[in-house]
């Protein structure tokens, strides 16, 4: 199955639902308008569609791309399954994973709030970008997984 682009979303605030675009652009700090970018590692969030309909099946209504503060939204791979250090190349951008889920912040955040129940510490994974492009809905997403040996060379878990 193809891995693809299904809605790119961004927000002016942190903790707050995300709008869908036309398209982003990402540059050294992330996504270009968001309140997320920056100098750190969680400058772009992604999401599965696949795990946006579980969640919304689960709480008995359709969710809207952007809801739980995704800036990607994928369909064709299972995210929370990926590694840090691997990869994901989209056009002439390329992002490296650097966190799976997150810090849940409950009844304080404005997602939870609207929504009752958050997919993102769970499900959701952050990247930084390593090199800067557009990225649109039905963009064709390369998926680059790191091996064992490249993410610890000493052999050694961390």
């Amino acid at each position: 199955m193809t891995i693809q682009v299904i809605s790119v979303n961004i927000s002016s605030g942190k903790g707050t639902i995300k709008t869908p675009l036309p398209e982003i652009i990402l540059n050294e700090k992330g996504v270009q308008g968001d309140a997320h970018a920056g100098d750190w590692h969680r400058q772009v969030s992604l999401l599965a569609k696949e795990s946006i309909e579980k969640w919304g099946a689960q709480a008995g209504r359709k969710v809207s791309w952007g809801e739980f503060a995704e800036n990607i939204t994928t369909e064709g791979i299972t995210l929370y399954e990926t590694n840090p250090g691997d990869r994901f190349i989209i056009g002439n951008a390329e992002l490296e994973v650097t966190q799976i889920g997150k810090k849940c912040h409950g009844k304080g955040c404005a997602i939870f709030k609207e929504t009752g129940n958050c997919v993102m510490p769970k499900e959701g994974i952050f990247a930084k970008v390593i090199s800067p492009g557009k990225v649109k809905a039905g963009d064709e997403i390369f998926y680059r997984p790191i091996s064992h040996i490249e993410k610890n060379p000493d052999g050694y878990d961390y």
